[in-house]
């Protein structure tokens, strides 16, 4: 059986070799299948990398309290109307909040400022924020250069501002001398103390298109939110839920919520829209699946096409194998191996390719590189399977040539 096999497996190469141009266009369909279907999916394990590995950046142990929830609120939630969070309020949440943790209170003024620096501006696309002083800890931001925003700052309401990588880049060439020179954002005029260190777009958060301002200047001298949103970072992630109960009771209290009450206000971890967001990532999943299917169903097609017309082409070997005692058995799986082999030739060099095209999106995410050992594995068998449904009909009209009218064929 296995000598049979492998000379099934050299005679099926050796007609690949014999009609190699409309082999290789076979081969090439079913590549193209293979690698839609295994890089779609090494792409999308590469942004479930990213997504995990940006919001633990963030702190698993961190959450947020804001007047609406962020991707992880139910239908009944989005239907609440709660009332806007106050300054006073994070203010004073910030003061009396004494549990193991970091607090800070922030709130975005608007996702299309502009920024300007002499005869250089900004597309408007600039987030302005307004920050305290914890708020680059909370939120998994480092300084690359320069200093945060100090309590000084914040109890002068001084004009002084942190950029972000884009804007560092495109207003000053990455000149280390953009240290305390003046820009106007959205009309204001603001000393730089410091420049953010890359936080990258991945996930379309804008945080290299951002400028940060004491929050106490914001609320003075831009238009902004009137809601603000208090971050909490907990000491471990083993204290998260410890903290969240701490942080909702004295929030309720601020708030004056009796027991009966409901909350007016919403509680979203860090890791919530990320997870919300992978939970989302099925769909693509499903649909890149879908697509790599159709395209293998038209590359089963023309496999079974070019299977029949060989068929038609080798009659006379066949009635010559046929007449010497090939039997019916062995004619059909010389048909069925020969497709088999055209089928992994092409599922090879889809998931090389599928990997390579999957990666650049990794690499563009500055992510790992991804090899997902389940889907190759998955390719492998679909390939056999497409090979087996796409030669058994021809293996089979092949094996039911009469040996005589086979050699008389021309």
């Amino acid at each position: 059986m296995t000598s049979q096999l492998i000379e099934n497996i050299k005679i099926a190469l050796k007609s690949i070799k014999g009609h190699l141009l409309r082999t290789s266009i076979t081969v090439s369909i079913i590549a193209i299948g293979i690698a839609a279907l295994v890089g779609i999916l090494t792409a999308i394990d590469s942004i479930d990398y990213a997504l995990s590995d940006n919001f633990s950046m963030m702190g698993a142990n961190t959450f947020t309290i804001q007047d609406e929830g962020r991707g992880a609120r139910s239908r009944e939630d989005r239907k609440k109307d709660n009332p806007k969070i106050k300054y006073n309020e994070a203010v004073e949440f910030k003061n009396r909040f004494n549990y193991p943790s970091i607090t800070s209170i922030s709130y975005r003024a608007t996702g299309t400022g502009t920024v300007k620096y002499q005869s250089k501006k900004t597309n408007p696309n600039v987030s302005i924020l307004g920050i305290d002083e914890n708020y680059l800890k909370v939120s998994g931001y480092e300084i690359e250069f320069g200093r945060n925003i100090n309590h000084h700052d914040l109890s002068l309401n001084s004009n002084v501002v942190l950029i972000g990588q884009d804007i560092y880049e495109q207003l000053f060439n990455s000149s280390p001398k953009a240290i305390g020179k003046i820009i106007s954002v959205n009309n204001k005029r603001l000393t730089i103390i410091g420049v953010l260190s890359e936080k990258g777009s991945s996930m379309s958060m804008g945080g290299d298109r951002s400028c940060m301002v004491p929050i106490s200047y914001l609320r003075n001298n831009l238009s902004f939110n009137p809601s603000v949103a208090i971050s909490i970072m907990a000491n471990s992630n083993y204290e998260i839920d410890a903290t969240i109960g701490a942080a909702t009771s004295l929030f309720r209290s601020i708030r004056r919520l009796n027991p009966k009450q409901e909350h007016n206000f919403s509680i979203t971890k860090s890791d919530s829209l990320a997870k919300s967001l992978m939970e989302n990532l099925k769909y693509v999943t499903s649909a890149a699946t879908l697509i790599g299917f159709i395209t293998l169903l038209g590359a089963a097609i023309a496999l079974m096409n070019i299977m029949l017309v060989s068929v038609t082409e080798r009659t006379k070997e066949i009635g010559t194998r046929k007449a010497i005692g090939a039997t019916s058995n062995t004619i059909r799986q010389q048909f069925l191996v020969e497709a088999i082999v055209i089928c992994q030739m092409g599922g090879i060099l889809g998931i090389i390719l599928g990997i390579l095209i999957g990666n650049i999106t990794s690499i563009m995410m500055n992510s790992a590189f991804v090899i997902p050992w389940t889907w190759l594995g998955a390719g492998v068998i679909l390939c056999l399977f497409v090979g087996l449904v796409s030669g058994l009909y021809p293996a089979i009209k092949a094996s039911k040539l009469d040996p005589i009218e086979a050699l008389r064929h021309e």
